[in-house]
């Protein structure tokens, strides 16, 4: 199922930094995807109840059709078993989280901050 995303301005930070934020993913399920417009800082946070089989990643496209893995600054893919924050490398014009596998207690959230090039 896709599960809607939501954005708001951080008022405490400078002006062009959001937040985007996909609650309540089920094991199959993936987030709206949000479309960038410019970027020059991405970090994804999970958090939520894993469960013992729950996994999430953090997902880009240029058309909005073929999802690949995006990495760390390591190199990595951003893909996690357990609560976390990552640095996001790639600029994708969409990004999504997924839900790459769970059980019937996982319930995950994904936020992901943005700060825009002005």
């Amino acid at each position: 199922m896709i599960k809607p995303l939501s954005k708001r301005m951080i008022g405490i930070m400078s002006q062009g930094t959001y937040l985007v934020s996909w609650k309540e993913l089920e094991e199959g399920d993936a987030g709206e995807p949000f479309e960038f417009h410019s970027s020059e800082q991405r970090s994804i946070q999970f958090s939520g109840t894993f469960g013992p089989d729950g996994a999430i990643c953090l997902e880009g496209s240029h058309d909005g059709l073929s999802w690949v893995t995006l990495t760390d600054p390591q190199g990595n893919p951003i893909s996690k078993m357990g609560p976390g924050i990552e640095s996001v490398t790639e600029l994708a014009v969409f990004v999504r989280p997924r839900v790459k596998s769970g059980d019937p207690s996982t319930l995950l959230n994904a936020h992901l901050l943005v700060k825009e090039s002005l």
